[in-house]
């Protein structure tokens, strides 16, 4: 790994729980030790994280598909970098610095989802076979570029648009006036092959040169 000049012996943990971070606390170490873990000695501050790091842990442990986690992060002059994602994290450390009862935080939210669960989307929508959930990244050449979902009669097609991912903004239920940009990222439900359909066709595999004996 790359050494990170500006976060010698500190970073940031952001506990995430659900789909928010409850707390977060920054680490520094003590002395010669340059390993910023609180059991090591490191002094444990709260802090006001900026939206790029809320961001940066909450999709850290959505990728991971965790509900409950310790994010840990530097803090580089380009913004946040994840070094470890942690599933099952301690919590005295960051109760103590931020007086926040982090522990109860999870009891709400696991009581919660036994009220009101969050389902599995992609589990519940494949229903049958050839339906399912997948995401299309719209290339450059592809036929989405620059023309809004109504045009595309997708609908039409068996596919209906749930999310669209641009640049880390997420909209959700896009409206047919909604126009494809290159990069897009659209989370579609509906008839496979026909998703698959939207995608350009692949490139043709260069064939190999044989070696001439010698």
């Amino acid at each position: 790994q790359k050494f990170v000049a500006e976060s010698k012996g500190r970073d940031i943990r952001a506990l995430v729980v659900g789909d928010r971070v409850v707390a977060a606390m920054r680490r520094v170490a003590q002395g010669q030790e340059f390993r910023s873990n609180v059991h090591l000695g490191a002094k444990a501050e709260a802090v006001d994280l900026d939206p790029a790091y809320v961001e940066t842990a909450l999709r850290s442990a959505r990728i991971l598909g965790l509900r409950v986690a310790g994010v840990d992060m530097l803090e580089t002059k380009s913004g946040p970098q994840v070094i470890e994602v942690n599933s099952s994290p301690g919590l005295q450390g960051i109760e103590t610095a931020t007086g926040i009862n982090v522990a109860g935080a999870i009891i709400d939210y696991v009581r919660d989802q036994v009220r009101f669960p969050e389902l599995d989307l992609r589990e519940r929508l494949t229903v049958e076979t050839g339906q399912g959930v997948a995401e299309l990244v719209v290339g450059g050449q592809s036929e989405l570029v620059n023309q809004n979902l109504r045009e595309l009669n997708l609908r039409e097609k068996g596919i209906v648009v749930l999310t669209v991912d641009r640049n880390g903004i997420v909209v959700t239920n896009p409206l047919g006036s909604y126009v494809v940009h290159e990069g897009d990222k659209l989370l579609c439900f509906g008839d496979l092959q026909e998703i698959r359909k939207l995608l350009p066709p692949a490139a043709p595999r260069k064939r190999r040169k044989k070696k001439e004996s010698t």
